[in-house]
């Protein structure tokens, strides 16, 4: 099940998500903590930052997926966090999780939605899910989180009937 918002309990069962999932550095959990905190301080419209909830068959916690307009932009979104609890991987939910945000990004004006992982071999299961939701690489930054450590950029078009070639070059 998947559940929008966020609430001040939360943070914990979230902060031990990504924890648990071993992908994350401390810098990295900070900020996921930062965006928590400035949703329940200004809210989603306020904050920018939009929260969705996975919940598991037992009714908790398992993961979440942060996202919001990109400043400065014409309905580009980015994709900021997405975690899901190893204990509950292979079930469905970021898939469930990636679609939740694909539908409040459509219902908000989104036309791009923007995910972005590192080249290193621990996100290769990263990089094969964002395929597999629909996203497609469009753009490699060499050296950008450290050397031979690339960023790797996915989009994925919200505009149907607009080949994702098009969408963003048309300038």
């Amino acid at each position: 099940m998947i559940q929008p918002g966020l609430a001040p309990g939360d943070i914990d069962a979230l902060i031990a998500i990504v924890h648990a999932t071993g992908f994350f550095r401390a810098e990295e959990i900070r900020i996921a903590r930062e965006l928590m905190d400035q949703h329940l301080a200004q809210g989603a419209l306020g904050s920018g930052y939009h929260f969705e909830r996975a919940y598991d068959q037992q009714g908790e916690l398992a993961g979440f997926a942060c996202h919001g307009p990109i400043p400065g932009t014409d309905g580009s979104f980015d994709l900021y966090w997405i975690a899901v609890h190893p204990r509950a991987q292979g079930l469905g939910l970021g898939h469930l999780l990636v679609e939740a945000v694909v539908a409040e990004t459509s219902r908000s004006g989104g036309r791009l939605l923007y995910a972005e992982t590192s080249s290193q071999p621990l996100y290769d299961p990263t990089r094969a899910f964002y395929l597999r939701c629909g996203f497609r690489e469009a753009a490699r930054l060499p050296d950008f989180y450290r050397p031979d450590d690339d960023k790797i950029v996915y989009v994925r078009n919200l505009c149907r009937g607009i080949p994702p070639t098009r969408v963003g070059r048309e300038r």
